[in-house]
């Protein structure tokens, strides 16, 4: 793809990745991604911000073609989905500087052999003069490594925000047309990489919206025209209560654990509660992050494997743990056939959840009528501490 002109002497670069179904060999792309860079021409000198992944290498050169002289590059973040590209375009421009912040500076070199010379090291709040276009970058830590940073382009009001407000969408539309499609892409983004430094990112939410925003452009995704969009939704995803929702991963190998599941299901929709049931064996995991930034409470279902959870439901559990999600209610329910140490596993894998454990349903074999009046019971609770934090 060539060149997308943004505003005057500003323009796209980068890559459209419509066939990735996987990134880092963990998270789904179901709609693909993009790795975006930036080109601002300012009437003295010439900056690229970010670059690709270096299997792409090519395609960004390609559209360097007619730049004869590159005076900076910036990278805002060291990951290599996004530096991957820069020692071929230093290659290309040798005499370009680096511009990164410190913490990027050692990374940058441990993971892509960068010379120190080559860097310039900005400060938070630092300014970078192009002619008659400014650049300020402002340092983000954990958005969501601890050495990010954004830039902010002064005269155009742009925000060149890296993994912040980004999207896994490859898309043929520079800006964002249809705000539905990309609400949930950014949803699924932000539960599965930047939910866990939310404390943080809220700290770095508050300090960006100080500035006059025109325009966000991430690296991965359309291009916001409307900032207030993103903006809002990382709010609320941040900071807005809990729903009145029941998260509920399982798995089942003889369908004792899946009886319990579905009369708990039922159980909790007559009393009021939404859930949201994802099956491990065949889920899109990306979906699960996405709904646990809503979750109000997580129930895991899970047989019993060798007197502790099944191995899926443990990915499950380190999952949450890692995504450290808002939820403020926890519980167990499954099935086993002569004993084990499930509840105590899974309580142990989880210190990162600041919840309430509300007392697991374990039934031997089968579920007993004692053991579905016990998931009544547990169903009942939920709704009733939902009831008391305000869910909705």
């Amino acid at each position: 793809m060539k060149p997308r002109k943004i505003k005057d002497r500003i323009y796209w670069m980068g890559y459209v990745d419509w066939d990735t179904r996987l990134f880092d060999s963990l998270i789904p792309l179901p709609d693909g991604t993009s790795y975006n860079a930036f080109l601002i021409e300012g009437s003295e000198k010439t900056v690229l911000i970010d670059t690709v992944e270096s299997q792409f290498a090519g395609e960004l050169l390609a559209q360097l073609d007619n730049i004869p002289k590159l005076d900076y590059i910036v990278s805002l973040h060291a990951e290599q989905d996004h530096s991957g590209s820069i020692p071929q375009v230093l290659s290309r421009y040798p005499d370009a500087k680096l511009i990164t912040s410190p913490k990027a500076k050692g990374m940058l070199m441990d993971l892509l052999r960068i010379p120190e010379e080559t860097f310039i090291i900005v400060s938070d709040g630092e300014t970078l003069s192009l002619g008659d276009k400014t650049l300020e970058f402002i340092h983000t830590p954990w958005v969501h490594w601890p050495e990010t940073m954004v830039a902010y382009l002064k005269e155009d009001k742009i925000l060149f925000s890296c993994d912040f407000f980004g999207s896994h969408i490859a898309t043929s539309d520079l800006y964002v047309s249809d705000e539905a499609r990309v609400y949930e892409a950014a949803k699924r983004y932000y539960a599965e990489i930047m939910m866990p430094f939310r404390n943080m990112i809220k700290k770095n939410l508050d300090k960006i919206t100080a500035y006059d925003i025109a325009v966000i452009a991430p690296s991965h995704g359309s291009i916001y025209p409307r900032p207030s969009f993103i903006i809002d939704a990382h709010k609320d995803w941040i900071e807005g209560p809990s729903k009145n929702l029941v998260v509920l991963p399982y798995i089942t190998m003889h369908n004792s654990t899946k009886k319990m599941v579905d009369f708990f299901v039922e159980s909790l929709v007559e009393n009021g509660v939404s859930v949201e049931q994802f099956h491990l064996g065949v889920t899109d995991i990306g979906k699960l992050a996405m709904a646990l930034v809503d979750a109000g409470t997580i129930v895991i279902g899970t047989p019993t494997v060798l007197a502790g959870p099944h191995p899926n439901v443990v990915y499950g559990a380190y999952l949450a743990n890692a995504l450290r999600p808002k939820a403020k209610f926890l519980s167990i329910i499954g099935s086993y056939g002569w004993g084990g140490k499930t509840v105590e596993i899974l309580a142990g894998m989880i210190p990162n959840l600041k919840v309430e454990v509300i007392e697991p349903v374990l039934a031997k074999g089968l579920p007993s009528e004692d053991n579905l009046k016990a998931l009544e019971n547990l169903a009942k609770t939920i709704a009733m501490k939902h009831k008391e934090q305000g869910f909705v």
